[in-house]
């Protein structure tokens, strides 16, 4: 360990020196010092470890804080980047979609499968660099909220280093009560930003466009508007099947694996972000909004509409994924723009997925796992490739591993194919309640699944038949026998009523205007 980030060093243990009155000749005063008393000795090494032991639940605090704002910032930010794909994008694509099917294409089909899968395939290759481009300047605000907190309880900042999080540690209740209030929250999803209004300036390019196809007949404008809204809310349908937590992997390894318990976590965060702030600070000034970070009321945790809420993808960010000379492609121009790197980084990954699709057909399923892993390690932000292993070791009846790499898909996204791949592995392991909750989920992404319907109902319990429900009410009057037969249920009548309810939840679009 650096001595820089040695905090608490223990006293030598080498011979104390000789008297100078002789060898033979021991003062009664230094007889401490040659026979150290052991209780003073255990109580000092009990004081060193609970020192330590206090510098390492700070940091750990610390690095919990800047996870969980990191996973507002993400839902915050990506969503307001998916309102600005609807503003700008969704007429495009409506506009096409008429062009082909007519007017009143979109508002019938705008629930379909077809375009839901559209959706999630543009919003995964989106969310491949969102968790990379959204950390960069997550962890800036935080710890810009970290040293404005620093400064309001009058601890100092050094001018050079910045915040050293040992300097907070007189201030840890604080900290561990913004932590508590943070894991208090529901887990973040994306959704319309409340501060931005409807879509209008959509509907009005649409609308230009539709003119100039079918004239200025008003007939067509309700249908065009109707399927318009409710595109735009299955987007945000689709964009809730991401989950937050599954991204930024980088950041979050590094949060929870190789975090320091030295007490030099906001060290390292200062030798990156304090120039950073210091330089912001003397182009711009201090915003009112920044010394309110800490409460929430500023850019960071639940903040909306602040100047830090520009479009990450127009950022030009240092790039920390795979690296170009990693390839074994041969090199890589360096002059690449993270566009074109991007774009690199996720053809290997596909080619390497493309291997292993050729395995799987041979039936070598050893041979496609490896060549499936290879592509995940480059791009561990796409959960499909985790699909791709999991279906593998469904073959090789690896069933514990078939769910755990069901369980990191669908950790990134809630998916038709992850939830059934784990109902699969967790009923030939015997859970069969587990994966009914899977089948389940399947319906409610797909209520119109008719092989997932087939197999929940095979795994529901039997139908009661008429001579067992007698042999057991023998006892009862005839007048409790109907209360019996309707706690009887049958399972298709049951489940018949479960479809029918998840169908008209999904047919039914919510209003577009609040997101929901």
């Amino acid at each position: 360990m650096p001595a820089k980030y040695s905090h608490v060093k223990k006293r030598s243990t080498g011979p104390s020196k000789k008297s100078a009155n002789g060898a033979g000749h021991v003062h009664h005063h230094n007889k401490d010092h040659r026979n150290p008393n052991p209780h003073l000795d255990r109580h000092l090494d009990r004081s060193i470890t609970q020192a330590m032991s206090a510098v390492s639940q700070l940091e750990h605090t610390i690095a919990r804080i800047i996870l969980l704002r990191f996973q507002q910032d993400i839902a915050r930010l990506f969503s307001t980047h998916l309102y600005c794909v609807a503003l700008l994008h969704l007429p495009t694509f409506v506009m096409r979609c008429i062009s082909i099917g007519g007017p009143s294409w979109v508002a019938a089909n705008a629930d379909s499968d077809e375009i839901k899968d559209f959706f999630r395939g543009a919003i995964g290759m989106d969310l491949r660099q969102a968790g990379e481009r959204v950390a960069t300047k997550s962890v800036l605000w935080t710890y810009t909220a970290l040293r404005h907190f620093a400064m309001s309880n009058g601890v100092s900042i050094c001018q050079k280093r910045g915040l050293h999080s040992l300097r907070l540690l007189p201030h840890y209740s604080a900290l561990k009560a913004h932590l508590e209030s943070l894991e208090a929250l529901r887990p973040p999803s994306f959704a319309k930003p409340p501060h931005l209004g409807p879509m209008i300036e959509g509907v009005r390019a649409l609308e230009d466009a539709c003119e100039t196809k079918f004239g200025k007949g008003m007939d067509w404008r309700p249908k065009v508007r109707l399927g318009y809204e409710r595109v735009c809310a299955t987007l945000w349908r689709v964009a809730r099947e991401f989950d937050v937590r599954g991204y930024g992997l980088v950041l979050r390894e590094k949060l929870t694996t190789k975090w320091c318990d030295c007490g030099c976590s906001t060290d390292h965060l200062s030798e990156v972000c304090e120039r950073t702030v210091r330089l912001d600070e003397e182009e711009s000034g201090v915003r009112p909004g920044k010394e309110r970070e800490w409460d929430g009321r500023g850019s960071g945790v639940y903040g909306w509409e602040t100047e830090e809420e520009e479009d990450i993808w127009e950022i030009d960010f240092d790039f920390v994924g795979l690296e170009p000379e990693d390839s074994s492609e041969g090199p890589v121009d360096c002059d690449m723009t993270i566009g074109e790197l991007m774009e690199w980084r996720y053809l290997r990954a596909e080619r390497e997925k493309e291997q292993g699709n050729v395995a799987f057909k041979k039936g070598e399923y050893e041979v496609a796992i490896e060549r499936y892993k290879a592509a995940h390690q480059i791009e561990p932000e796409m959960p499909h490739y985790q699909l791709n292993i999991a279906a593998a070791y469904l073959k090789l009846r690896n069933y514990i591993n078939a769910e755990k790499a069901c369980d990191m898909a669908l950790g990134q996204h809630k998916s038709l194919k992850g939830h059934w791949r784990r109902a699969q592995a967790r009923k030939l392991q015997g859970r069969i309640d587990e994966a009914i909750k899977d089948l389940r989920a399947v319906l409610r992404i797909q209520p119109t699944n008719a092989e997932a319907l087939a197999e929940l109902t095979a795994l529901l319990p039997p139908e009661p038949t008429q001579s067992n429900i007698a042999s057991t009410d023998v006892a009862s009057s005839s007048s409790t026998l109907p209360a019996s037969s309707s706690a009887h249920t049958t399972a298709s009548s049951k489940y018949r009523r479960y479809q029918s309810r998840l169908t008209y939840q999904w047919i039914i679009p919510s209003s577009p205007a609040t997101g929901a």
